[in-house]
């Protein structure tokens, strides 16, 4: 599967184009507070979809309570992009993304909250999200901690959940479950030899991927969003952790399998029966 190096052209340079003269306009909105500093990195990534051909399928409700703690698989530098054109919110990354040229600094306006990939770390910079959240900004969370190769996730990292833990006006904060798959180019299923092509992880140099995704024609991704629900329905994070790794994996296995898969109540949940 190769990509066309002439549509890698144009489009890297309709997107800096259109990034560089917004970026010290979303400097400026977060400096003054602005509400454009929310709605302005929706717009954004809904014109760089476009700009780069990725069509997104939203299936589920996405939850309407701000702020909401989105919980999502990780495959894809594309994938803030995505998440971006369908939901306003801000990201909570690791602290080595900050340092990235150039993508840092977009990671640092879109208000990404930088946290360390151990419990010590993460505890640390609670009020760091506590302030987003007393904010109203809405977050997402990459709960494998890194990206992985697309046909399985890795495990959810129990510390990050600690995130869930925040209350926002003396509630718990809403978690939804997100799955996120890439599943076609140009109209035909990407099999699990093609998905390399789309997944960023390990040890792959940046430049060179990103050089070949930005090549490729129309791709389309699924994003499902799973019932809402807050950690006082689990009474731990390791409960919620649970819950929200089989509601993401189950939507990854049906997104690779071009179907929806019937969902059981959550085990642990208010309402749910008992095992």
């Amino acid at each position: 599967m190769r990509g066309s190096p002439l549509r890698a052209i144009v489009r890297l340079f309709g997107y800096f184009v259109l990034t560089v003269p917004l970026m010290p306009v979303q400097g400026a909105a977060l400096a003054l507070r602005l509400p454009l500093a929310r709605r302005l990195p929706n717009v954004y990534h809904r014109i760089c979809c476009r700009l780069f051909g990725i069509e997104v399928e939203v299936s589920g409700e996405i939850s309407a309570v701000r702020p909401t703690l989105f919980v999502v698989n990780h495959q894809s530098y594309l994938d803030v992009t995505i998440l971006s054109a369908v939901v306003e919110t801000c990201f909570v990354a690791k602290h080595e993304v900050a340092r990235w040229p150039f993508f840092g600094w977009l990671a640092k306006l879109q208000n990404t909250v930088f946290v360390a990939r151990r419990v010590s770390g993460v505890t640390k910079e609670r009020d760091d999200v506590a302030r987003r959240l007393a904010e109203g900004n809405n977050l997402v969370l990459f709960a494998e901690g890194t990206s992985g190769e697309g046909t399985r996730m890795l495990p959810f990292k129990r510390a990050l959940f600690s995130v869930a833990e925040q209350t926002v006006d003396g509630q718990p904060l809403v978690v939804q479950p997100v799955t996120i798959a890439y599943t076609r180019l140009d109209g035909m299923p990407i099999g699990r030899q093609w998905r390399p092509f789309f997944s960023w992880y390990g040890d792959m140099a940046l430049a060179s991927h990103l050089w070949c995704v930005v090549g490729l024609g129309r791709i389309t991704t699924a994003l499902e969003f799973h019932p809402p629900v807050t950690i006082a329905e689990f009474g731990t994070r390791k409960a919620l952790a649970e819950y929200c790794e089989r509601e993401v994996a189950r939507g990854l296995a049906a997104a690779h399998a071009g179907r929806q898969v019937p969902r059981p109540p959550p085990a642990g949940a208010a309402g749910a029966p008992s095992p």
